[in-house]
C-alpha cells in the first residue's frame, strides 16, 4: 500500500500545494485524488504567478476577458476562481463524505491587504460569494491586522484558511480569533460550524538558520516548532472553552502543516511529512514531495501529543543564539513581503500577456 494511503488512514489529510489549469486539463489532479489519497489543495500568489506566467493554458481565457474590458486583479480573480471551482468540484466527494471536514481548496485575498483589516474583510466575503462553492477557503494572513478580519469573516460564515503562521504564539492568536468568531455566532443563534484551518509554515525556519547553527541542528528547527504547536493545539482542543463550543455543534479548527517541501537537497524529500505525521491535521505539499511520498510503502510513527523532544531541541537552538520569537516575527514579515512581490509579478504577467494577446489578435 502506498504511504499516501497509509498516512490518510492514520488520520492526516494530504493536500496538494499547487493549482494550474494544466493540472486540471490533463487529469493529473484527478489522478492524485484517485491514486494518492489527495483530499484538498492550497494556492497562493506565487503558485498562480508561476502557473500563468509559464503556461499558455490561460492565454485564450485572458484574451476573452480582456475583450470584455477586464484587467489586473479582476481578471486574475476570475481566472483563479474558474480553476478553484473545478478543483472544488473534484474534491466535493471528500467534502460530502467527511461532512464538511475535508475536501477544501483555498484562494488568498490580495496580499496587498495583509495590513488592512477592513479591506481584507470585504475581499474575503466578496471572493467567497463569487466562487459559489462551500468547500472553498479564503486565505487570510495571521498578521496583527489580519486577526480581526479572521474573526469577522468567521462570524459572517466564511470558511478561512489562516496563513503565514510561524510559531505556537502565532497559532494561538489565530485560534483565538477563530474562537471569538464562533462564540459570537453561538450568541447570535447562528450555526456554529464554520470550517477553518491554521497553516503553520515549517521549512522556512530551517532555511533561515541553516548557516547559523551547528551541523547537528540542521533541519531540526521547523520540526521542533511544529511539535511545540501541535502540543498547544491539543491542549486547546481539550479545554473547557472548546468543549463548550463542540456541545453547541461547532467543530475545531484543524492545524495545517505548510511549506513542507524539503529545501535542503541533502535531506529526505519527505523529511517534514515523516516528522509531522499526526491525526486531525493537514499536510499540504508540493508535487515533488507528494510524488516522493507516493513512492514509499511504509507508514510513519505518529507525532506525540506532548510535543516529544521539542523543548529540548529548542533549548539547543537558544544556546546557539537563535531567538525564536524574533525570528518568527521576521519570517512572517518576510512571508508577507514575498507574497506581495509575487502578486506584483503576477499583475505584470497578466498585463504583458493581455497586451501581447490583444496585439496579436
Amino acid at each position: 500500500m502506498k504511504a499516501t494511503q497509509l498516512l490518510h488512514d492514520q488520520g492526516q489529510s494530504i493536500w496538494l500545494d499547487n493549482i494550474t489549469r494544466d493540472l486540471l486539463n490533463s487529469g493529473t489532479l484527478k489522478q492524485y485524488i484517485d491514486e494518492w489519497s489527495v483530499t484538498g489543495l492550497t494556492s497562493n500568489p506565487t503558485i498562480f504567478d508561476q502557473a500563468i506566467g509559464k503556461s499558455a493554458a490561460y492565454d485564450s481565457a485572458i484574451e476573452e476577458k480582456v475583450s470584455k474590458g477586464l484587467g489586473g486583479e479582476k481578471l486574475f480573480f476570475e481566472l483563479a476562481i474558474e480553476d478553484l471551482r473545478r478543483a472544488a468540484d473534484l474534491f466535493r466527494p471528500a467534502y460530502d463524505k467527511t461532512n464538511g471536514v475535508d475536501g477544501f481548496v483555498s484562494l488568498e485575498v490580495s496580499p496587498l491587504l495583509a495590513y488592512d483589516t477592513a479591506s481584507t474583510i470585504k475581499a474575503a466575503k466578496e471572493l467567497h460569494s463569487a466562487a459559489g462553492r462551500p468547500n472553498l477557503f479564503i486565505k487570510i494572513p495571521g498578521t496583527k491586522e489580519g486577526l480581526p478580519a479572521i474573526e469577522e469573516a468567521i462570524f459572517s460564515g466564511v470558511p478561512i484558511n489562516v496563513t503565514l503562521l510561524f510559531s505556537r504564539e502565532h497559532y494561538l492568536a489565530a485560534a483565538e480569533a477563530y474562537l471569538r468568531g464562533i462564540e459570537r455566532r453561538i450568541e447570535a443563534g447562528l450555526n456554529p460550524y464554520v470550517a477553518s484551518v491554521a497553516s503553520l509554515f515549517i521549512s522556512r525556519w530551517d532555511g533561515a538558520v541553516a548557516k547559523k547553527v551547528p551541523e547537528g541542528l540542521r533541519n531540526r528547527l521547523g520540526i521542533a516548532i511544529g511539535k511545540r504547536t501541535y502540543k498547544a493545539s491539543g491542549e486547546l482542543l481539550n479545554s473547557p472553552r472548546w468543549r463548550r463550543i463542540c456541545n453547541f455543534g461547532g467543530r475545531p479548527q484543524r492545524l495545517l502543516w505548510a511549506s513542507t517541501g524539503a529545501k535542503d537537497p541533502a535531506a529526505s524529500p519527505v523529511l517534514y511529512v515523516e516528522a509531522l505525521a499526526s491525526p486531525f491535521t493537514v499536510n499540504t505539499m508540493p508535487d515533488g514531495t507528494l510524488k516522493a511520498l507516493a513512492g514509499r510503502t511504509d507508514s510513519f510513527q505518529l507525532l506525540p501529543a506532548d510535543g516529544g523532544d521539542c523543548e529540548a531541541v529548542l533549548a539547543e537552538f537558544a544556546k546557539a543564539g537563535i531567538d525564536v520569537d524574533a525570528l518568527a516575527a521576521q519570517l512572517q514579515d518576510e512571508g508577507a513581503k514575498s507574497f506581495v512581490k509575487s502578486w506584483n509579478q503576477l499583475m505584470e504577467v497578466i498585463s504583458s500577456k493581455s497586451a501581447a494577446l490583444v496585439k496579436g489578435a
